[in-house]
């Protein structure tokens, strides 16, 4: 079996185990969490815009893996450089910025959740801004790989 093609074919196989394991978080830990959390504190609905933000990263990742399989089919059938593999990276690094946006948006809600309550939440905003910083690098990866495509097309 070729190199290339023998690597592709793992990455494949690695995109579908992180599938799997984003649509078990997505069916099985965060329903999980919002039951126990509705079982410790009945009335409290605080966790809900956790679980929102929690479940827009869980299907932007999932859009931005099935690209990334698409883009790995795409260097498979030798189609690297095309408008095809052009189209998957915009959109993976759309749902780059997005989980960004998403991430954002949960540290806003974790700060004013702390201030009124008196928690300290140095913790959960230092992993999302980890997060964060990962994101980023992705996303400004995937826009270095855009520009040989971009040249290779003109």
């Amino acid at each position: 079996m070729n190199v290339k093609l023998s690597s592709t074919f793992f990455l494949k196989i690695v995109a579908f185990l992180i599938g799997i394991a984003v649509l078990a978080v997505c069916v099985y830990w965060l329903p999980q969490a919002a039951i126990r959390d509705a079982k410790v504190r009945p009335g409290d609905y605080s966790i809900y815009p956790l679980l929102l933000c929690a479940y827009g990263v869980c299907i932007t990742f999932s859009v931005a893996l099935f690209q990334a399989y698409k883009l790995l089919s795409y260097i498979h059938l030798n189609n690297a450089f095309s408008e095809l593999s052009l189209k998957s990276l915009k959109a993976i690094k759309k749902c780059a910025f997005t989980v960004i946006f998403f991430i954002l948006i949960l540290l806003v809600y974790l700060r004013f959740f702390a201030m009124f309550t008196g928690d300290d939440a140095a913790g959960p905003i230092a992993l999302g801004l980890i997060g964060i910083l990962i994101t980023a690098i992705i996303a400004a990866i995937i826009d270095v790989l855009q520009k040989p495509i971009k040249n290779a097309l003109e």
